[in-house]
C-alpha cells in the first residue's frame, strides 16, 4: 500500500490542507465545553441574560467555523482522495494492457477486474478517511485530557485511567477483527466470481436446466460470506457496550468526584459540565477512531492486492531485432515445445514446419490438440519454451512486439466487437483505412451485405459485444477487421465456425484471390475449411501426427482420416 501512495505526490497541498482544518475545527470543538461552564456559572448563576446571549452568539461562531473548517477539510480530502483512485485506476490500466496472456491467465480476469474496482474504490475510503480523521480524532482525545487538567488535576486523573482503559478495549477489538476482515474480502471475491461466471453462462446455465443448481453453489459462497461477516459484526458488536459501560463508569465517577470538588469549592458546576462534555468527546473520537483504523486496514489489505498487480512483471521483453535469417519463409516453427505457466507438462511438443508467403496453412485436431496454442506463438502471445518461431527469418523474441503484431491479422475464436460504429470496430486494424479499404475487406469477409443492411451502414451503431449482431455476423466482421490492415500473416483461429459452408468456401476463395495474399493460418475442427490448404498440418495431443496436402493425409494419417470421415461419408474409392 505504501508503494501506491506515490499517486499522491500531486495532491501534497490538499493532503496538508485537509488534516490542517480538521485540526482547526477539533481546536474550536474543544472550547465549546469552556464556553458552556461560562453560560452555567456566569449566566445562569447570576442569572445575566445579555452574557448568556453573548455566549451563545459565540457558541454559533463556534459551530459556523467549525463547520467552515470541517466542509473545507472534506473538499481537499475528496479532491486528493478521488485523484490518488483516478491515477491508480489509469495506472493499473495501462499496467494490465502490457502484461502478457500468461500473467493474465494467472492472475484471472475475475481478480482483475476487482481490482479496479472494489479494491481501489477501497483504498480511496481509506485515503479519505485518513485525511480526515488521523490527526483529528487523537488530538480530540490528548487535547480534551489536557483540558480536564487546566479545569481540576483530581478529576482530570479518572481521564488519565479511562482513557488507557478505552484504548485496550476499543483497538483490542480492532486486532481481533482485521484478520476477519481479510477472509471478509476472500470471501466476497468468490462470490464476485461465482456471479460474473453465472451471469456470463447464463445461456448454458438455462439451456441445461442448471437454475437451482447454480443458485444453491451462489448461496453457498454467499452463505460463506454472511458467517463471516456475522462473526465480524458480533465481535465488532461488542465495541459500544463495553465503551459505554466504562465511560458510564467513568462519568459517574467523575460527576461524584466533581461533586465532592464543588462542595468543597475547589471547582464549579459548570466545569464538572464541561469534564463531562470532554469525557464524551473521548469516547466519541476513539470509537470514531477505531472505525478509521479498520477502514485503513480495509485498505491497506486491498491496496496490497493492487499493489500485487503492479508488482507483476511482464515475461515478455522487447528483442531489438538484431537477429534476421534469409530464409525466404514467412513463418518458420522449429522444434517447438510449449508449456502453460503452472501446467504439468508441455502443451506443444516438437513442433516443426515452414509457411512460405502466400501460402494457406490449415491446423485441425481433436479438442485439445493444442491448434490455438500454435498460432498463439507467432504473434507472441505466448513465448515457447523451446525452440525457436521464426517470422521472416527473424526469431519472434527478436522483435518489437508492436512491430511483429503489425505484421500479423489475428481473427480470435470468440468474436469480439466493441461498442461504436462499424467504422470504428474496422478502423481497429488500420486507424487511417480509407472507406474504400474498408469496403474492400468487407466484401473479402463476406460482410459487405450484413452492413449494407443496416441503418446508416459503416456509421451503424454497434452495442458492446456486438449484441446487434449475429454469431455469423460477428465473425465475418471480426475477420474484415483483420483484413483492413492487409496484413502479411492471417491467423483464423476456429473463427469461420458460425458460417454456413458456403459463406466459409466464398469466404476462402475470396482471400485466396486477394492481389497482396497474406499468408493464412487456419485453425478449424471442420475437415472442409482446411481441405484445400497448400499445407495441412494435424495435431494430435500437442504433436504433430502428420503434415501434407488433403490428399497426402488422407492416404497417410489415420488421425486425419478418423477427423475427415467422422464428416464426411465414406465412398467406395475411400474418399
Amino acid at each position: 500500500m505504501r508503494k501506491l501512495l506515490r499517486f499522491l505526490k500531486d495532491y501534497k497541498k490538499e493532503s496538508i490542507l485537509s488534516p490542517l482544518f480538521k485540526l482547526l475545527e477539533a481546536s474550536f470543538e474543544l472550547f465549546v465545553p469552556l464556553v458552556m461552564a461560562a453560560i452555567i456559572d456566569t449566566g445562569i448563576g447570576n442569572k445575566d441574560g445579555g452574557f448568556i446571549l453573548k455566549m451563545c452568539g459565540i457558541l454559533i461562531l463556534l459551530a459556523l467555523v467549525g463547520l467552515t473548517c470541517s466542509i473545507t477539510a472534506q473538499y481537499f480530502a475528496a479532491k486528493a482522495a478521488v485523484g490518488f483512485a483516478t491515477k491508480v485506476r489509469h495506472a493499473l490500466f495501462d499496467h494490465i494492457q502490457k502484461l502478457s496472456y500468461t500473467e493474465m491467465d494467472t492472475t484471472g480476469t475475475d481478480n482483475m477486474i476487482t481490482r479496479m474496482t472494489s479494491d481501489i474504490n477501497q483504498a480511496q475510503s481509506g485515503v479519505n478517511m485518513v485525511l480526515r480523521l488521523f490527526l483529528r480524532s487523537p488530538f480530540i482525545v490528548f487535547g480534551a485530557m489536557i483540558m480536564a487538567f487546566t479545569i481540576d488535576v483530581k478529576a482530570a486523573l479518572i481521564f488519565v485511567v479511562t482513557i488507557p482503559v478505552l484504548s485496550v478495549v476499543v483497538f483490542g477489538i480492532m486486532i481481533i477483527t482485521i484478520p476477519l476482515f481479510r477472509r471478509v474480502q476472500a470471501s466476497l471475491d468468490k462470490v464476485l466470481g461465482v456471479t460474473r461466471e453465472n451471469l456470463t453462462g447464463s445461456r448454458v446455465i438455462r439451456a441445461f436446466n442448471k437454475e437451482q443448481e447454480e443458485i444453491a453453489d451462489f448461496d453457498e459462497s454467499n452463505e460463506r460470506l454472511t458467517d463471516v461477516q456475522l462473526f465480524v459484526g458480533k465481535i465488532s458488536a461488542l465495541m459500544n457496550p463495553l465503551t459505554y459501560i466504562i465511560i458510564n463508569v467513568a462519568l459517574v465517577i467523575l460527576i461524584w468526584t466533581g461533586a465532592i470538588q464543588v462542595n468543597i469549592g475547589k471547582i464549579s458546576q459548570g466545569e464538572v459540565v464541561a469534564l463531562v462534555n470532554y469525557m464524551s468527546q473521548i469516547l466519541v473520537e476513539l470509537v470514531k477512531l477505531a472505525n478509521l483504523i479498520i477502514t485503513v486496514t480495509k485498505a491497506i489489505a486491498c491496496g496490497n492486492r493492487v499493489q500485487s498487480i503492479f508488482e507483476m512483471e511482464t515475461s515478455m521483453v522487447d528483442g531489438n531485432g538484431s537477429k534476421k535469417e534469409d530464409t525466404g519463409y514467412t513463418v518458420e516453427f522449429r522444434n517447438v515445445s510449449m508449456r502453460y505457466k503452472g501446467a504439468g507438462a508441455d502443451t506443444l511438443t516438437g513442433i516443426d514446419f515452414k509457411a512460405k508467403p502466400g501460402d494457406t496453412i490449415g491446423i485441425i485436431g481433436g479438442t485439445g490438440s493444442g491448434k490455438s496454442s500454435v498460432v498463439n506463438l507467432i504473434p507472441r502471445f505466448y513465448d515457447v519454451t523451446e525452440g525457436q518461431v521464426m517470422v521472416d527469418g527473424m526469431d519472434v523474441r527478436e522483435y518489437k512486439i508492436t512491430d511483429l503484431r503489425d505484421k500479423i491479422g489475428i481473427v480470435p475464436q470468440k468474436a469480439v466487437l466493441f461498442a461504436g460504429t462499424v467504422r470504428s470496430n474496422l478502423a481497429w486494424g488500420k486507424e487511417d483505412a480509407t472507406e474504400e479499404e474498408m469496403q474492400q475487406a468487407l466484401s473479402v469477409a463476406q460482410a459487405a451485405e450484413v452492413v449494407d443492411k443496416k441503418d446508416g451502414k459503416l456509421d451503424a451503431e454497434g452495442e458492446q459485444g456486438g449484441k446487434n449482431f449475429s454469431g455469423g455476423q460477428k465473425q465475418r466482421l471480426t475477420i474484415a477487421r483483420a483484413l483492413v490492415k492487409q496484413p502479411e500473416i492471417l491467423i483464423m483461429d476456429d473463427s469461420s465456425s458460425a458460417l454456413d459452408y458456403a459463406t466459409d468456401a466464398k469466404l476462402r476463395q475470396a482471400i485466396h484471390n486477394m492481389p497482396n495474399r497474406p499468408t493464412v493460418f487456419i485453425v478449424s475442427q471442420r475437415a472442409a475449411s482446411i481441405m484445400y490448404a497448400d499445407k495441412i498440418i494435424v495435431l494430435d495431443d500437442g504433436t504433430v501426427a502428420g503434415t501434407g496436402t488433403h490428399e497426402e493425409l488422407l492416404k497417410a494419417c489415420s488421425v486425419y482420416q478418423e477427423i475427415y470421415y467422422s464428416q464426411f461419408k465414406r465412398t467406395e474409392g475411400g474418399h
